[in-house]
């Protein structure tokens, strides 16, 4: 029971890992370069990016929180208990990061791929971006912190 508990493990890091690497590449990269171009770009590149994003993103994700969860209930049942609790702390990490997500970023996201497929530039398309800018560090950091959570998971089984 203890491999099926690392595989849930370690495809929980896999998911995770690459949230948290896109997230971290947004924060790090995109944000700034972002600021340098202009706003039709901006809708333009940013609405096509969450178009491909919102379509593509939610597989890692959902192995990452369904990942989370197997391995905190296969931890409690093998009486693992500092696993349970690490791969429980991630997976509150990952839940909270789906709020914010479906509450701040989605709408955004939405917003810049309707403008995109309008060909329209939104008035507000700086301060929209301004929105989904304020939250992405935050989105990061719960990641990373999730995928450490796991690591820590992976080391104590």
């Amino acid at each position: 029971m203890i491999v099926v508990t690392q595989v849930a493990a370690l495809l929980a890091v896999m998911g995770v890992g690459l949230v948290w690497g896109t997230d971290a590449f947004c924060a790090l990269v995109q944000r700034p370069a972002l600021a340098r171009i202009d706003d039709t770009a901006l809708t333009r590149v940013m609405g096509n990016v969450h178009r491909y994003g919102d379509r593509r993103m939610p597989v890692p994700g959902v192995v990452g929180l369904v990942g989370s969860l197997a391995t905190a209930v296969l931890a409690v049942l093998t009486s693992h208990a500092v696993a349970a609790v690490t791969a429980g702390a991630a997976l509150v990490l990952l839940v909270v990061w789906l709020v914010l997500y479906t509450r701040v970023s989605a709408p955004i996201n939405r917003a810049l791929t309707t403008a995109v497929d309008r060909g329209e530039t939104p008035e507000n398309a700086r301060a929209l971006q301004a929105g989904w800018d304020r939250v992405i560090v935050l989105r990061a950091s719960l990641q990373g912190l999730a995928l450490l959570a796991l690591g820590v998971t992976l080391v104590v089984l």
